[in-house]
C-alpha cells in the first residue's frame, strides 16, 4: 500500500511538474512573439520603403516608444479597446532601455459597430510624457495630451507634434495617426515578472537600471528601434 501511495504521487508531482513547465513555455512563447510582432511593427513603419510611416524627425525626438501588436476595438454603441505591448525609452544616442510590459484599455462612445484588430505606436515626445509613463500608470488626455500623429516619412513639424505623445496604427494594411484619448496604460506586472524573473518597476526598467532579459526577441526588438533612430538621423 505504502509503495502504490509513493508510486500514485511521484506520478502527480511529475504530471504537475510538467504542466508547469508547458504553462511556462506557453507564456515565454506570447512574450517572444509579442516582442517579434512588435519588432515588425516598427519596421514596417519606419523601414525605407514606409513613405507613408512615421516621419523621420517624430523618431530622432523620441523620447519613448510603446508598441502594441494587438489592439483590439470591438464594440456596438458602446466600444471598448484593450491590448498588449512593450515599451521602451531613450537612454542616449543609439542607447534604448530593456522592454517595459503594459496593458492598454479604454472605453470609447460613438456610432461604432463590429471590431478591428490594431496595430499600434505611441511615440511619447516630452519630459511629461516620459515620467507618465515610468510611473506605469497613466490616462491619455487631460492633463497629458494625446494626438494622432503626422503620417509620411517627410512629414514637417505642425503644431500636434506638441502633444505629449503622437499615436500611430496600422489596419488591413493601411497606415495612419490615431486618438487614444481616455485610454488607460497600466504595467503588464504578470508579463514582466515572466520576461525578468520578479516584480521590478517601470521606472527601474525604463530608467536602465535593469539588466535586460538574455531572451533573443529582446535584443532583437532593441536591434529595430536602434536601426530606426540611426536611419531617421541619417536622413
Amino acid at each position: 500500500m505504502k509503495k502504490l501511495f509513493l508510486t500514485v504521487a511521484a506520478t502527480v508531482f511529475a504530471l504537475a511538474s510538467c504542466l508547469l513547465a508547458s504553462a511556462q513555455t506557453s507564456n515565454n512563447s506570447a512574450i517572444d512573439k509579442q516582442l517579434t510582432e512588435s519588432a515588425q511593427i516598427i519596421q514596417e513603419m519606419t523601414g525605407p520603403n514606409a513613405t507613408a510611416g512615421i516621419p523621420h524627425q517624430v523618431l530622432e525626438d523620441a523620447k519613448c516608444i510603446a508598441v502594441i501588436p494587438h489592439l483590439i476595438h470591438a464594440g456596438f454603441i458602446i466600444g471598448g479597446r484593450h491590448g498588449d505591448g512593450v515599451a521602451t525609452c531613450k537612454l542616449g544616442p543609439g542607447r534604448w532601455s530593456p522592454p517595459a510590459p503594459f496593458s492598454l484599455s479604454g472605453g470609447s462612445f460613438g456610432l461604432q459597430i463590429g471590431a478591428e484588430n490594431i496595430a499600434l505606436i505611441m511615440m511619447v515626445m516630452n519630459d511629461e510624457g516620459m515620467k507618465a509613463l515610468e510611473s506605469g500608470h497613466f490616462k491619455v488626455g487631460g492633463e497629458l495630451s494625446g494626438a494622432a500623429g503626422p503620417v509620411g516619412r517627410e512629414a514637417q513639424a505642425s503644431a500636434g507634434w506638441k502633444a505629449a505623445i503622437l499615436t500611430y496604427s496600422r489596419t488591413q494594411g493601411a497606415y495612419a495617426g490615431a486618438t487614444l484619448n481616455g485610454a488607460e496604460l497600466n504595467q503588464n506586472k504578470k508579463a514582466t515578472e515572466q520576461l525578468y524573473g520578479s516584480d521590478v518597476g517601470f521606472d527601474n526598467i525604463l530608467n536602465g537600471q535593469v539588466h535586460a532579459s538574455n531572451n533573443a526577441e529582446v535584443h532583437k526588438f532593441l536591434m529595430t528601434i536602434r536601426s530606426a533612430e540611426a536611419n531617421a538621423r541619417a536622413q
